[in-house]
């Protein structure tokens, strides 16, 4: 849900992060869903987070490693589903192929029930 996080420090605003935000809102509006990517180190998960606080919504990171499963990528969806917040899962390159299949198919379901 919404929850006030105080007047607090703002991110840097740069050309990239002015276009990552027009593009996750435009993603937003579309009921879509949104990945920054590039190098390591570039403020991409702080670019998500920032956005997420100026939103008010609640923002919850989340690292990724090759120990995931599809199980357990389904129960978080789930959880940021139930309570509105948004999940930004770093690292998501390390998940293994065969649960990426499955986690493509239970993002689509989600993307597929917020279009209704």
């Amino acid at each position: 849900g919404y929850e006030y996080q105080g007047n607090n420090g703002r991110l840097v605003i740069t050309n990239l992060t002015d276009r990552c935000y027009m593009t996750l809102t435009m993603a937003m509006h579309l009921k879509k869903g949104g990945a920054p990517q590039g190098p390591a180190g570039t403020g991409k998960t702080e670019t998500v987070k920032d956005l997420g606080k100026n939103l008010a919504k609640y923002v919850v990171v989340f690292n990724c490693s090759d120990g995931l499963d599809y199980r357990s990528l389904g129960r978080m969806f789930s959880g940021l589903a139930q309570c509105g917040s948004w999940g930004c899962f770093d690292e998501f390159n390390r998940i293994e192929v065969e649960v990426l299949s499955v986690v493509a198919q239970q993002i689509s379901t989600i993307l597929s029930a917020l279009m209704e």
